[in-house]
């Protein structure tokens, strides 16, 4: 037919970048985890019980699917979900125990399998009854068990049961007195020990005299300790994909590299970026183009920004402790005993690193500082403190370029005008975000800035600066003395170097009160072949 060759090339860019559910095969772009699943099959093939907690979207139902997929070519395997199910089903062992079986059945029947008859007992009204339906079934055949949304009712004491029932199969099958599922798969936000704490949160459980808040009938379970966050080779591959059918003649490394530096291997974030430059940004699959997403990206309301919000705000501890990391450049060793820390890295907000907790990723760090910065200027119009946002993006930008060697010194005279009779102490805690809090609104989407995380601690912070297609870096120093800041000039050339960049900012505040500081003072230094406005304000 004469159509037919104009029709059929749209089928080949049918495929798309999903940031919502499940991610299949043949219809999206999706990064190659079969290293990843690999390295989970041995734990099935040894019989191991384990969960899969990682933070929301982060690709566990996906990983689900495609492990699903492979062990049902040597194995039975039933993989279903909580999500959706009617509440009731948590009421009383007997409706958990038909809603399981019914759940199960409706696995097979839907997808034509044989089997769905075997699901269906009426009888099966408790838990020893289960158990005992259980132990004919597994004797049968071998089973994966695979429960995604595990944390998905708010009332879990029921599920709680069925797992304790589960262990105990688990044990009994290792003494050889009885069968069970060859492994059993479980995947939600919450660890299984946290989610008596889920429900107490919810106001669902009240915690009983000497009851705790945390237990787990699941201590049988193997640890997952699998990287489930995409590397830049990893991201590659999904580029790689996209590449044959679209051919932008991207390089598929420089932007699989600048995408991971953004996100670290956040499934979501990775998706999500790769969504916008393809949909919004002209498919601009370049370094620069990255940048852009990145700054649409900050700038969107989702899901996922609001949990990071939420739980910014769930707990003074945890809000303290994202502070003293992000702002005050704390440095905090992993302690498991640390519910703040445990909560952040159960949301993904935190992440383990060389056996200290550090914020997971720049987006996620950029948008943290976000909210620091609108909570100090409600902060401020409350109680009638002076406002450091008085400089126009007008006046420091012309044809959108912008002058940042002028927004600087702006701030430094600002700073002193509105700061110079405070208690220096204050000053010392509240100077970077004072920074911050002034360039935001200058920036006003046209650009964005981030905190390079290595060099982030209380004596220096590096602010790097998009606008456009420029990029300006900016030291934040703490004055320690002459040595000190000679030795800054020479940090800041070397990292002006890594960036191949030839200017660089170096803003440092002086909390002495002697003669010799006061008013901003402000000077251009040749640094090692580096061009450096040295700015310096004090009280």
């Amino acid at each position: 037919m004469s159509w037919a060759p104009t029709f059929l090339p749209s089928f080949i860019y049918m495929r798309k970048f999903n940031v919502t559910g499940l991610c299949i095969p043949g219809k999206h772009y999706m990064v190659d985890i079969s290293e990843k699943i690999r390295q989970i099959i041995p734990m099935i093939e040894q019989g191991d019980y384990f969960t899969i907690n990682r933070a929301r979207q982060y690709g566990k139902t996906t990983t689900l699917y495609q492990l699903e997929l492979l062990l049902a070519k040597e194995c039975t395997v039933i993989a279903i979900s909580f999500e959706g199910v009617d509440d009731r089903v948590f009421e009383t062992p007997e409706n958990f125990c038909q809603g399981f079986l019914y759940i199960c059945s409706k696995y097979f029947s839907e997808r034509d399998l044989p089997g769905s008859e075997v699901w269906v007992d009426s009888s099966v009204t408790s838990f020893d009854l289960l158990d005992a339906f259980l132990n004919k079934v597994c004797k049968a055949q071998k089973i994966v068990l695979m429960i995604d949304e595990t944390d998905k009712s708010s009332n879990n004491m029921i599920f709680l049961r069925f797992l304790g029932m589960l262990r105990d199969k688990y044990l009994r099958r290792g003494r050889d007195a009885g069968a069970t599922f060859q492994s059993v798969i479980l995947a939600g936000v919450y660890d299984i020990k946290n989610l008596k704490m889920k429900m107490v949160l919810a106001g669902a459980h009240q915690l009983k005299d000497g009851e705790k808040r945390i237990n787990s009938p699941w201590n049988i379970a193997a640890e997952f300790e699998i990287d489930m966050s995409f590397s830049a080779p990893e991201i590659a591959t999904m580029l790689a994909e996209y590449e044959k059918d679209h051919q932008t003649g991207m390089d598929t490394e420089a932007v699989s590299k600048e995408i991971r530096a953004y996100t670290h291997g956040y499934p979501y974030l990775v998706s999500r970026l790769c969504k916008i430059i393809d949909e919004k940004l002209e498919k601009n699959w370049t370094v620069q183009g990255v940048q852009k997403a990145v700054r649409v990206i900050l700038y969107e309301k989702n899901l996922l920004f609001d949990d990071l919000g939420k739980n910014l705000e769930s707990d003074e501890d945890f809000y303290k402790l994202l502070y003293d990391i992000a702002v005050n450049g704390e440095s905090y060793n992993y302690y498991m005993t640390s519910p703040a820390m445990d909560w952040g890295i159960m949301f993904g907000i935190l992440r383990k690193q060389n056996e200290q907790v550090v914020i997971d990723n720049l987006i996620f760090e950029t948008i943290i500082y976000n909210h620091f910065i609108i909570k100090k200027r409600i902060a401020s119009v409350n109680t009638g403190e002076a406002d450091i946002t008085r400089t126009m993006p007008d006046e420091v930008i012309e044809d959108d370029k912008l002058d940042m060697a002028l927004c600087i010194e702006k701030f430094a005279r600002h700073y002193y005008e509105l700061y110079n009779d405070k208690d220096s102490k204050f000053l010392e805690s509240q100077c970077r975000i004072l920074f911050l809090t002034y360039l935001k609104p200058i920036l006003n989407g046209k650009g964005f800035y981030y905190v390079e995380a290595e060099t982030r601690n209380r004596q220096r912070m590096d602010v790097i600066v998009d606008f456009g297609p420029e990029q300006f870096i900016v030291e934040l120093k703490l004055w320690y003395g002459e040595q000190k800041h000679e030795k800054a000039l020479g940090q800041i050339s070397k990292y002006l170097d890594s960036k191949n960049k030839t200017e660089g900012y170096l803003l440092t505040f002086d909390f002495r009160k002697t003669e010799n500081v006061g008013k901003p003072r402000t000077e251009w230094v040749e640094y090692n072949g580096k061009r450096i406005l040295d700015v310096m304000v004090g009280l």
